[in-house]
């Protein structure tokens, strides 16, 4: 075997490390169900040992803290949502920017009401730390995650599917607040102007803030069915980027249920 075929030989772990991976990953699937049952606060390291059949100081040769713990699963729930949105988009032709966006953005919303708790994690107010954690797997998935979409609006942009606003809507300070956007979701080095970014906010702002009221209940009060008002705005949404809405297939409509 030559130096170059060599080189291309992935690693096989070892015995310890495949050991203590497969701990790992139990410990996040007992803290993510504990999550899903108590919500944030009921998670504690004492009570995911005490399952194992582990000393809660054993658990701090795999996580720091709860904090860090709590990251590792965020992250692992963004790649969850990621790939979900990923295998809509891959299930319609690839060449269908339109339908792929329909497509997608139903994902989404599908996701979010299949796992209420765990988005109330992902996208809801920042609990605050008890010590410093590194962040950056957390943040590093939900760039995957926004890439999912942000591929597809850039295609939309080269195909000039929609005018830009006019530059001089676009304040000093707002300018500031879309760039730090477009850093903080994966678009940081990218071509797309300031006057792109204020319409993927503003669309994602309409499509997002739909989807929030309907996992979190807000509207329960006055419907019922927050599903035609969805639509209702994916529809409005899509017709000001240029893209044709699709109305959904029987398979995309079936009622998903969010917990009483």
């Amino acid at each position: 075997m030559t130096k170059p075929q060599l080189e291309r030989v992935e690693r096989v772990p070892s015995r310890r490390e495949r050991v203590r991976e497969a701990t790992l990953s139990e410990i996040k699937a007992i803290a993510r169900s504990h999550l899903v049952e108590h919500g944030v606060a009921g998670v504690s390291l004492r009570a995911i040992a005490r399952e194992m059949g582990m000393t809660a100081p054993g658990l701090y040769r795999y996580v720091s803290g709860i904090d860090s713990l709590l990251v590792l699963i965020t992250a692992d729930m963004f790649d969850e949502l990621a790939a979900a949105v990923s295998a809509a988009d891959a299930s319609v032709p690839a060449e269908d920017t339109d339908l792929r966006i329909n497509t997608s953005l139903r994902a989404f919303r599908g996701w979010a009401l299949e796992h209420p708790a765990e988005f109330a994690v992902m996208f809801g107010p920042r609990k605050r730390l008890e010590q410093e954690v590194d962040l950056t797997p957390a943040v590093e998935a939900g760039r995957r995650f926004g890439a999912t979409f942000f591929t597809l609006f850039e295609r939309l942009i080269e195909e000039a599917r929609f005018e830009l606003p006019d530059s001089g809507r676009v304040t000093p300070e707002l300018a500031r607040e879309l760039r730090a956007f477009a850093v903080t979701c994966g678009f940081a080095g990218s071509e797309t102007s300031v006057e792109a970014m204020m319409v993927l906010s503003s669309c994602w702002v309409r499509l997002y803030g739909v989807v929030c009221m309907e996992v979190f209940q807000h509207l329960d009060f006055v419907m019922r069915d927050m599903e035609p008002l969805f639509e209702s705005e994916l529809q409005n949404v899509l017709t000001g980027l240029g893209v044709q809405y699709e109305a959904p297939q029987s398979n995309e409509t079936a009622t998903i249920s969010t917990p009483d």
